[in-house]
């Protein structure tokens, strides 16, 4: 009876350092992404500022012309860059997602090897 609580407490305590392992994966996970969007955010707010400063000292047709211009390439880069991390954040959930899955799989094989001897034990009865 003691080495059967013995053995709950062990899988018990397996589960929660398994539980704490995949938890930190995923706050790594969702750290690095919140970091990747939110320096993307301030890139996009001052290319956005500069461009609204250069729509404020525009005075004639010529500046008009330029701001267009401006414009137009502002969006385009900032276009450019969202696509390139949104990219990066599918690899990191990706990365994250394989880290959680090798992660399940020690699990399932430690408790694999775990039930062998109970199985063997009960098949030689």
């Amino acid at each position: 009876m003691t080495q059967q609580i013995n053995q709950f407490f062990d899988y018990a305590k397996q589960f929660s350092d398994n539980a704490f392992k995949a938890q930190t994966l995923a706050l790594k996970g969702l750290q690095t992404v919140a970091e990747l969007q939110f320096k993307e955010l301030q890139r996009q707010a001052g290319a956005t500022a500069d461009f609204v400063a250069a729509v404020q000292e525009t005075r004639d047709i010529d500046g008009l012309r330029s701001l267009w211009e401006k414009g137009a390439s502002v969006s385009r880069e900032n276009a450019e860059q969202a696509v390139a991390v949104s990219q990066e954040v599918i690899a990191i959930s990706q990365k994250t997602a394989q880290s959680l899955g090798a992660l399940v799989q020690e699990q399932r094989q430690a408790a694999n090897d775990a039930a062998a001897p109970v199985g063997r034990k009960a098949a030689a009865k």
